[in-house]
């Protein structure tokens, strides 16, 4: 005899006890269709998902000064992220590059491949333009004297 996990179709899951030729038993919440599933004592222990790079160490006193075997394993814990990335892509998050965010691009995407945002009522046409004294800008950086704001060109 076996303890055997299974769950059906609609994701009850329960255990039971059996030879391994007995045929599986139908769900006892809803009558449906069983399938045995990995028992989380079989897997044999816990595996944890090493953390994304955001999370790991970004300044030279984050690896505690250099120390040796902390940077050793930090590395091994990165190319253990690596690999399971490579094999799940999904964990990976967005890899897209973040593009320029400032001035005219503002209101441009944050990330590449996204789709431009539609303006929002109320705010403007959403392009520069020049108002014949020597400088183009866009809008939201106000109309400033020379004093507070030097002129730039775009």
């Amino acid at each position: 005899m076996a303890i055997y996990e299974l769950a059906c179709e609609t994701g009850h899951r329960f255990e039971v006890i059996q030879s391994y030729s007995a045929p599986l038993p139908s769900c006892p919440e809803c009558g449906g269709a069983t399938r045995k599933i990995p028992s989380s004592f079989a897997l044999g222990g816990a595996a944890t998902v090493p953390p994304p790079p955001e999370r790991m160490p970004q300044t030279w006193k984050g690896t505690y000064r250099g120390d040796r075997e902390y940077v050793t394993d930090l590395r091994r814990t990165a190319e253990s992220r690596q690999k399971l990335e490579e094999k799940h892509p999904e964990l990976a998050g967005d890899r897209r590059p973040i593009v320029a965010h400032e001035g005219r691009y503002e209101a441009a995407p944050l990330r590449a491949g996204d789709a431009v945002p539609a303006p929002s009522e109320g705010s403007g046409h959403g392009h520069g333009h020049s108002h014949g004294h020597g400088h183009g800008h866009g809008h939201g950086h106000g109309h400033g004297s020379a004093k507070s704001r030097p002129a730039t060109d775009d």
